[in-house]
């Protein structure tokens, strides 16, 4: 046996960001796969304990700026328990359909990249990005911004939307749920895609529970584990959605298990919108936040695009005097050295895109 040692990355498109991979490999079949991390750290959760509460969502959005809305509302909805803040009834609707639709757009970046990593499906690639641009839009009217949006405030949402969104989210809805079954026709009949997936990075619902993962990771390895099911938030115990679970855990199933959610998430809405009470959902100035915070720890978890977000934190009057991140693409990571054994040094990058890491919240 004539062992080789590979260096991948931190700059490789196949990582998903700055992800030093050192592998070794005998022949071209893996050995042993080391991740290398650290090299965007910003030290985030000191940086805001250091600012008053509604300066840092411009902090928590940049860790998933794929998803940045999410990890906004999770430190919102945080700050709002720590402050003994309830969220005004017709946010906590207009909050879950925003929150979804995050969620559409980031499944399919992560879709698009993951087929461009393996060489396959160009056209789906293109695909994704277009619709995901409509999304963005959408998002971009409400906030005023196609990215960073920054639109909730206390108790509810900087601003109401705008009339004719509930209008704009139905039409919306309906052109993605026509255009996803396109994306299935074509990517289920793609042998090369197929056969670089199925029964590649095989995680086992032993060892996906024993390692802590959770989101598609976890539910594509068995576990019907969510969030918005375990532990409901806003509205999600008043809407009926279906948790979608596989039973390989390989890379094939935590590919149906995104494109499931992203069929779920539009029944979300659809749901929401028919229910969303009228009335002012906009929440407190930042000016009058934090007089009645008390020194106690506050726990607050979310799931996530990528998975269980959870915000362990300290309130003091004006600020967190202590606060920390649960990110959940860096305990998924964990898994990529034991899915990754033994399998081809070619399939190691479909094995870390069905991971669908981001690195801003690992290397915070």
């Amino acid at each position: 046996m004539s062992i080789m040692r590979i260096n991948v990355g931190p700059i490789h498109p196949g990582t998903h960001g700055v992800l030093r991979l050192v592998v070794d490999v005998d022949g071209d079949t893996i050995k042993k796969v080391e991740p290398h991390i650290g090299f965007l750290h910003r030290g985030v959760e000191k940086l805001m304990e250091t600012r008053m509460y509604m300066q840092n969502p411009s902090y928590t959005e940049k860790l998933d700026y794929i998803a940045p809305l999410s990890w906004d509302d999770l430190y919102v909805n945080t700050v709002e328990k720590a402050l003994g803040v309830p969220v005004k009834e017709p946010a906590m609707y207009e909050r879950v359909i925003l929150l979804e639709f995050q969620r559409i757009a980031s499944h399919l970046l992560w879709l698009g990249t993951f087929l461009n990593d393996i060489g396959q499906l160009f056209t789906v690639f293109m695909w994704c990005f277009r619709d995901r641009a409509k999304v963005l839009k959408l998002l971009e009217d409400v906030s005023g911004s196609r990215m960073f949006y920054v639109n909730l405030r206390i108790g509810g949402i900087n601003k109401n939307l705008p009339e004719d969104f509930q209008q704009r989210a139905y039409v919306l809805c309906d052109y993605l749920e026509n255009k996803l079954s396109e994306y299935l026709d074509v990517i289920e009949a793609d042998n090369v895609f197929m056969e670089r997936t199925r029964g590649i990075g095989t995680l086992s619902k032993k060892d996906a529970i024993a390692y802590g993962v959770s989101g598609p990771v976890l539910r594509a390895s068995g576990v019907e584990e969510d969030v918005r099911k375990s532990h409901p938030y806003y509205i999600y115990d008043k809407i009926k959605f279906r948790v979608p679970v596989k039973t390989r855990g390989d890379s094939y199933d935590r590919y149906r298990v995104r494109y499931e959610e992203m069929i779920e998430s539009i029944k979300i809405i659809r749901r929401a919108a028919d229910t969303m009470p009228e009335g002012d959902a906009t929440g407190m100035p930042i000016r009058l936040i934090g007089p009645n915070a008390k020194p106690d720890i506050v726990v607050m978890q979310e799931e996530l695009p990528r998975g269980e977000g959870i915000i362990y934190m300290v309130p003091e009057k004006q600020r967190p005097y202590r606060i920390s991140l649960r990110s959940p693409a860096f305990i998924n990571l964990a898994v990529l050295p034991m899915i990754s054994e033994g399998y081809k040094f070619a399939d190691l990058f479909s094995i870390v895109g069905s991971l669908d890491v981001i690195f801003a919240e690992i290397d915070r």
